[in-house]
């Protein structure tokens, strides 16, 4: 890692390093910066949901307030985002679950999606051989085998109580009888239907009245979805891996180019595994594994920065915001170098998460200099940042945290005929062309590379944090790689500025992932002091709108009380507790 020139006037960075500024933290939504408002905690006695979709966390409150436990309101709730959030919630993607069951005991559900078995490292190459973008992103060859039905029945058969149908069918009457149209869902719909929908007839269909879109307070009935559901209501996994959805899924692939077959699907699993975690300051932090980079990559962060006096710095301040954006940048460059699906990959886990590891990390950071990110150390690929986040405690104290996805906003925008639902993209993770990585983003190491029945990295991030063995706070974000960083801010400011729930949801954030080498700030997000140190130091600054959307809940340690925060830069989302 090469430092910045030391001509860089030290003396005036150390000394703005000093000064302790703070940002005034304020919630913002997917709208205008003009428009940008305050959100509201929820607080209850009992459970709590908070998650995209207010319908959907209303429908998870329910499961909770009947007797259900946290998994099961988990998994309602992820069935009615599929129907009240089509831009990532979903029944034709994947994610991950973290659990954490009352006596303590965490485990993990792995529900990302899987190549078929007709994919190959050179999949996305045209018929000259070069990398292409659009067969990379945007064909049926970018569709992973669906995750979301199987993880939640694997979760369900080991951790609910609740009968399978109970948690299914309000997901099934919200499809088939409507739901009025919100105002983000709205305005979401209108971009899609000029956009990624606009090659599929099957979309239109599903998601506009004969091509005009839906207003505000419409009613948005789904009937191909409430067949679909209602297989999966009746049939459990078998209602969507087999019969007449396995079907529709494979007739649409062969048309079109896809490689998905009704075996690949019969084929799929979902896999339990043990989570990754980490200690901060007395805290324990519970995360997800690999495939996912977000657990070691969070919890390499935090041991970095568990070396600092980050209180002492003062939140926002210029040595704040460098020493964090430092540690970004190295946990980002080992994401890259080593992680992948552990069935293909062995990655140095113990060594990445190790308290002796951060060390020797903390000490190539240096006072006053940004380190400079290099080409040829690694280049990073895109993800996208539309994911969504959902956050679950229940009145035993049992918490899920899940981060699912279809990868684009809407996946590839392909509803599957007679289906009702959408197609993921999410083999767009996967590395784009063996051996070649440059400084567009594109990156060709082995570990990520499309083989038969693997699964592609991903930066979700579904975490909870304890504190002395109690349940602290359930935190999670969609962002893509920004994931990770929103995870880490929302702890951060909980944990070392003793921010509420609320508070730590609503302040700025800022990202930073080795490349592109620029620091990404939201707007109005850091004081002016800070903005013109960092720069004095070697940090390119990028304006962005917002970064993520970190549903999470707080339990308060003297009440108990479950307090719920939805981050309002979700326009539709909503916390709901009993």
């Amino acid at each position: 890692m090469r430092q910045l020139n030391s001509s860089i006037p030290r003396a005036a960075f150390m000394a703005a390093m000093l000064v302790a500024t703070a940002c005034t933290p304020f919630g913002s939504g997917k709208v205008p910066a003009g428009e940008l408002v305050a959100g509201p905690t929820v607080s209850a006695p009992r459970g709590m949901v908070v998650s995209a979709s207010a319908i959907a966390s209303a429908v998870g409150r329910d499961v909770l307030a009947s007797g259900g436990n946290a998994v099961d309101a988990a998994i309602a709730t992820g069935f009615a985002l599929a129907v009240t959030y089509p831009v990532a919630g979903n029944i034709g993607g994947g994610g991950f679950m973290v659990i954490r069951l009352p006596d303590g005991r965490a485990t993990t559900i792995d529900f990302r999606e899987m190549a078929p078995q007709a994919a190959t490292p050179t999949m996305f190459l045209d018929s000259a051989g070069n990398y292409s973008a659009t067969i990379h992103h945007d064909s049926y060859r970018s569709v992973g085998v669906p995750g979301t039905v199987a993880g939640f029945e694997l979760a369900h058969r080991k951790y609910g109580n609740a009968k399978w149908s109970r948690l299914v069918d309000p997901a099934v009457r919200l499809a088939g009888s409507g739901f009025a149209v919100t105002p983000g869902l709205a305005q979401s719909l209108a971009g899609a239907i000029d956009g990624s929908f606009k090659a599929y007839p099957a979309s239109i269909a599903a998601y506009s009245r004969s091509g005009r879109p839906y207003a505000e307070g419409d009613t948005l009935r789904q009937p191909d979805l409430a067949r679909a559901l209602t297989r999966v209501r009746d049939d459990g996994r078998d209602g969507f891996y087999t019969g007449t959805t396995a079907r529709l899924i494979a007739e649409d692939m062969r048309r079109n180019g896809g490689l998905i077959t009704e075996a690949d699907l019969a084929r799929y699993e979902a896999k339990e595994r043990a989570p990754i975690t980490g200690t901060y300051r007395g805290y324990e932090v519970i995360s997800m594994p690999p495939p996912s980079s977000g657990g070691i990559a969070l919890v390499e962060m935090l041991n970095i920065l568990e070396g600092f006096p980050l209180q002492v710095n003062g939140h926002d301040s210029p040595r704040y915001v460098h020493l964090v954006t430092e540690a970004m940048r190295r946990a980002f460059v080992d994401r890259a170098r080593y992680l992948g699906d552990p069935e293909f990959t062995t990655a140095p886990v113990e060594k990445l998460t190790s308290k002796a590891y951060a060390a020797a990390q903390r000490r190539t950071i240096f006072p006053g200099r940004a380190s400079i990110s290099m080409p040829t150390d690694v280049a990073q690929r895109v993800e996208s940042d539309q994911t969504t986040h959902y956050s679950v405690v229940d009145a035993d104290g049992m918490a899920v945290s899940v981060t699912y996805t279809l990868e684009n906003g809407y996946g590839l925008g392909a509803v599957v005929p007679g289906g009702g639902f959408l197609l993921n993209n999410e083999l767009g993770d996967f590395n784009g062309k063996p051996g070649v990585t440059d400084t567009t983003g594109l990156i060709g190491t082995d570990a990520n590379l499309a083989r038969p029945g693997k699964r592609m990295l991903s930066s979700m991030t579904p975490t909870i944090v304890t504190q002395q063995g109690k349940l602290f706070a359930v935190v999670g974000s969609p962002g893509g790689r920004t994931i990770i960083n929103t995870v880490l801010q929302v702890i951060l400011n909980q944990v070392e500025f003793n921010m509420g729930i609320r508070e730590a949801v609503d302040a700025k954030r800022f990202h930073h992932q080795w490349l592109p080498d620029r620091l990404f700030i939201e707007q109005n997000g850091l004081p002016q002091g800070t903005i013109d140190t960092l720069k004095l130091a070697g940090y390119p600054i990028t304006w962005i709108g917002v970064q993520g959307t970190a549903h999470s809940i707080r339990v308060d340690p003297q009440t108990g009380a479950r307090q719920g925060a939805a981050d309002t830069r979700d326009r539709d989302a909503g916390a709901a507790g009993y």
